[in-house]
């Protein structure tokens, strides 16, 4: 089970090409983990994990995240 957001927001005018990556999904010892990357579009950019009890919970920071990023004015990349 894995879930992948992959979002967008780029403003020309600002100069602003940023990225922001949601991905649910379990680690080596089994843990349900919520990773979250953003940054600069070309780079690395930072990453930070929270690790959530069950797929319900996991569910629910995925989205409730989404919906945080789209209202900042990023648009989810279908490419």
């Amino acid at each position: 089970m894995e879930q992948t957001v992959h979002l967008l927001r780029r403003d020309l005018s600002r100069n602003m090409a940023r990225f922001y990556r949601l991905e649910l999904c379990r680690t080596l010892f089994g843990e349900l983990v919520l990773i979250r990357r953003w940054g600069r579009i070309g780079t690395t950019g930072k990453q930070s994990e929270i690790i959530v009890p069950d797929r319900h919970a996991g569910k629910v920071a995925l989205s409730r995240w989404t919906r945080k990023k789209l209202a900042r004015g990023y648009r989810i990349d279908d490419s």
